[in-house]
């Protein structure tokens, strides 16, 4: 069912798929760093910033659970377009939102958007791209966490710290706006799954997905892999300031950093995808990011080389093996019930971050001089949650 593109038309519909996935990550991710902003000027809790974290996951999954019953009944150029237009407006409400109330609300409308949006470009991935180059592919998709790191983190912050919190996501939504119009001038017509799918009822669809056991496989493997990664990274930035005594003003160099590495490791380990095979890399890049998830999370005041370091180790390795992860998602979708599955793979994903945040958010404390308890306990379960996925990988077999 892959729609057949020239190589040059393929790059560039490559690019643009990174592009959203850029717009949906730095929303997303930008929200975590600004967390000791936020924490600080809204009087938050941890548990209260988990909440704010949480309900963009939550939001994501739900739509995701429903996407999954029309999401082959339409052209993918098409509904792509819709939920770009609507993630655009959901980014502007968050820039005009006038209280933590409606910040809430505006943040759970951009997951409801960007979730269903994140799968859909995998999607297209999988209806565009041969499975010989759909690693290096993915691996180009996914660097945009790293630039999402290098250029929207460090940006954002600076913005939010010259003007205000509003100010990087109102930036977001006009760069989004135009994105939207490239993509529209840029993605091919796919269709080839429509045929047959038109006289399946709605609801019938999550019975064909939810039958097939290899499926059922892939979405235990995502809930591991992500719930093990968001038990830890939404509290980064107010660990490393509270915990590790780093400057507020100095968080974007780590993101920076990490950002930065991330960008050339993400693509490095698409090639090794295409090279080596999806599972091995997969176990490689997991097995290896066990040891910057302990280091983060117990992290003692250290010289601010030593936090950069450990924390580009830990940006590399826990977003490398999402490149292997995809991978093997998208290769474990049955014909024809590529954009469904990955759908509810995606709503899989967000209830997974959004339970993660939520259970830091109640087991994280706060000590005596305002410096985060607990934190450890989270590492310690990213890394047992880590092994249980290594060992549960190798049931995954490629339909696609």
């Amino acid at each position: 069912m892959t729609v057949t593109l020239s190589a040059e038309r393929e790059q560039r519909l490559v690019w643009v798929l990174a592009g959203i996935q850029f717009m949906q990550l730095l929303d997303f991710v930008l929200m975590m760093p600004l967390g000791t902003q936020l924490m600080r000027l809204f009087a938050l809790t941890p548990r209260d910033f988990g909440m704010l974290v949480s309900v963009y996951m939550f939001a994501a999954a739900l739509s995701g659970v429903a996407a999954s019953a029309f999401a082959d009944r339409f052209d993918r150029r098409t509904l792509l377009l819709m939920l770009l237009a609507g993630f655009v407006a959901a980014l502007a409400a968050t820039a005009a939102a006038p209280g933590f109330g409606a910040l809430i609300g505006a943040h759970a409308a951009a997951g409801a958007f960007g979730g269903v949006l994140s799968m859909q470009v995998h999607a297209c991935l999988g209806d565009t791209i041969p499975d010989a180059r759909r690693g290096r592919a993915t691996g180009i998709v996914m660097s945009a966490f790293a630039v999402a790191s290098v250029v929207g983190v460090p940006t954002g912050l600076m913005l939010a710290g010259a003007a205000s919190w509003r100010a990087p996501f109102a930036v977001l939504a006009l760069v989004a706006l135009i994105l939207l119009f490239v993509a529209a001038r840029t993605l091919p017509s796919m269709r080839a799954h429509l045929e047959t799918r038109r006289a399946e009822r709605v609801f019938a669809t999550y019975g064909r997905v939810l039958a097939e056991g290899n499926h059922r496989r892939a979405f235990l493997l995502v809930a591991l892999t992500t719930f093990a990664s968001f038990s830890i990274v939404p509290y980064i930035a107010p660990y490393m300031v509270r915990n590790v005594g780093i400057a507020e003003s100095q968080i974007p160099l780590m993101y920076l950093a990490g950002g930065t590495t991330t960008f050339f490791t993400s693509r490095w380990f698409g090639r090794q995808v295409d090279l080596r095979g999806k599972l091995r890399v997969y176990r490689w890049v997991a097995l290896g990011s066990l040891l910057p998830i302990v280091a983060m999370t117990h992290l003692p005041p250290v010289p601010l080389w030593v936090a950069i370091l450990v924390g580009v180790l830990f940006m590399s390795l826990i977003s490398g093996r999402l490149v292997p992860t995809m991978a093997m998602v998208n290769a474990a979708a049955a014909p024809g019930l590529r954009g469904s599955f990955l759908s509810l793979s995606g709503a899989v994903q967000q209830a997974s971050a959004g339970c993660a945040a939520l259970t830091a958010g109640v087991v994280i404390g706060h000590g005596p001089g305002g410096e985060l308890t607990r934190y450890g306990w989270m590492g310690v379960l990213g890394v047992g949650l880590t092994l249980a996925a290594v060992a549960w990988a190798g049931r995954l077999r490629a339909l696609s």
